[in-house]
């Protein structure tokens, strides 16, 4: 699994003798890395039944509900994972982006300044299956809004300004908003900002 050679990580949980929710959970993970999202589904399944109160287990069945945009069952299952694990900084930030996903922002939002609040280098988690690629540009831009919003809070101005980049091509924003929002107030001496807001007023 660390070298990303997931097939073999597969073959090898199979010959695991103790039919365990962590070898359901750790196969299911190598499936989803491979964009296998039913037999990932399936080993999730099956981790739950041994495990049913396993809230990572959940967080990672939420992830493949919202790869197949369901949105509503992704939330309901990060929902009940965040009752179990309530500091889960990982669960939280899944949570929010299902939430844009459904344009619900302000709720998106507050569950991403709870989950950088838990952890300020939660977004940086590039391993754990997470739900970070909304369908459609206009929610693909209110994901990189927020995360712009989530790195300034996090003091990472340069990250900022590309996630604002982003929801800016997408459409999501506009320069005028962007330079009357309060969080980016910290910006508007930084030449970066200053050129990618008049690069958007000036096309």
């Amino acid at each position: 699994m660390i070298h990303q050679r997931y097939q073999a990580a597969i073959e090898a949980y199979k010959k695991v003798e103790d039919d365990s929710a962590e070898v359901w959970n750790k196969m299911g993970i190598a499936y989803q890395m491979m964009f296998s999202i039913d037999d990932a589904s399936r080993c999730y399944q099956a981790s739950l039944k041994i495990d049913p109160r396993n809230a990572s287990v959940m967080n990672n069945l939420g992830s493949i509900y919202d790869s197949m945009k369901l949105y509503g069952a992704g939330e309901r299952m990060y929902r009940k994972a965040l009752k179990i694990a309530p500091q889960s900084a990982l669960i939280e930030k899944n949570l929010g982006t299902n939430l844009l996903s459904q344009h619900k922002y302000k709720q998106g939002w507050e569950a991403y300044k709870a989950a950088l609040a838990m952890n300020p280098e939660v977004f940086e988690d590039k391993i754990s299956p997470r739900s970070d690629n909304p369908a459609s540009p206009q929610e693909r831009g209110a994901m990189n809004f927020y995360l712009a919003k989530g790195c300034i809070r996090a003091g990472r101005n340069d990250e900022a300004i590309e996630y604002l980049r982003r929801a800016l091509n997408e459409g999501f924003t506009n320069p005028k908003k962007i330079a009357a929002d309060n969080e980016f107030a910290v910006l508007r001496d930084v030449p970066a900002f200053q050129q990618l807001l008049a690069a958007q007023r000036n096309p």
